[in-house]
């Protein structure tokens, strides 16, 4: 049967899958001593929050014509992404212990050949973005009700593809779409505002046709209530600010740019094993 919308402890539910998911991103990344944990860390609610609160999905029918659809642009983010897969029931658990090994299905960027749950290959940033934009353009013209979302990281909002499907998304007022933006305020090596900064970037979306919504993106209060609620009247597509903290969850990895990819060694593993309960 498809995934439940909402349940009474859907809060209590969405956190200890979201727990679940950082601690197998953490033992999957120390494992293979490969992965980018920060930005999974930071996007891992916004995740748990979709799959156990918002999307409609079968895992037993991954092609189902009805499903919401979900695109993970920032494709590196693979922890993220494959322990919330597992949960959410696309493919075996136990899968995960295979991260990045010699002829994984899970290797470091999502492929839809051979992974179910998984929508469009992504990697390359700004990718994922406009293909979210033509799978909800396609449900918009054939009148379909599926929604399509799609998560972007903060520092791949340089990309000027983005700003190309955001021109024409807002133009065309696809209302069955939702951006959301990881805004950690930090990329590879450096924090966003000092690389080339996006600020005002509520505004940026505005001047191109979205509403916007700015949250703590690690809230599920707020998530549940932004990403869960109906299109309704709003003729605008929708774009989700998520206020984020790179690394989230663990103190030492906590928004320092150097776990964009750092990988922990034995010691700061046990420690992130303690904190991670």
């Amino acid at each position: 049967m498809p995934h439940a919308l909402k349940t009474d402890n859907s809060d209590a539910l969405i956190r200890a899958k979201a727990l679940w998911m950082r601690q197998q991103a953490m033992k999957m990344v120390y494992a293979k001593q490969l992965g980018h944990l920060g930005g999974d860390f930071s996007a891992i609610d916004v995740l748990a929050t979709l799959y156990f609160g918002v999307l409609r999905y079968d895992p037993v029918r991954p092609d189902w014509a009805d499903r919401d659809r979900f695109v993970m642009s920032k494709g590196h983010a693979t922890g993220a992404l494959y322990t919330a897969l597992a949960a959410a029931g696309y493919f075996p658990q136990d899968w995960l212990d295979t991260y990045m090994g010699h002829h994984s299905k899970l290797n470091g960027h999502p492929n839809r050949q051979y992974l179910p749950g998984v929508e469009t290959n992504t990697g390359p940033l700004g990718h994922g973005f406009p293909v979210a934009l033509g799978i909800a353009i396609a449900g918009q013209i054939s009148g379909a009700d599926y929604r399509t979302y799609v998560l972007t990281g903060d520092g791949e909002q340089q990309e000027g593809s983005n700003w190309e499907a955001a021109m024409t998304a807002g133009h065309r007022k696809v209302k069955n779409l939702t951006l959301i933006i990881d805004r950690n305020r930090l990329q590879q090596g450096a924090r966003t505002e000092d690389t080339a900064g996006l600020d005002p970037l509520d505004d940026k979306y505005r001047a191109f046709g979205w509403h916007v919504v700015e949250i703590d993106g690690h809230d599920y209060g707020q998530l549940q209530e932004t990403l869960g609620a109906p299109v309704g009247e709003r003729e605008k597509p929708l774009c989700v600010i998520a206020n984020t903290v790179k690394g989230k969850g663990v103190s030492f990895m906590e928004d320092q740019a150097k776990w964009h990819h750092g990988v922990p060694n034995a010691e700061q593993f046990a420690q992130a094993m303690k904190e991670l309960v």
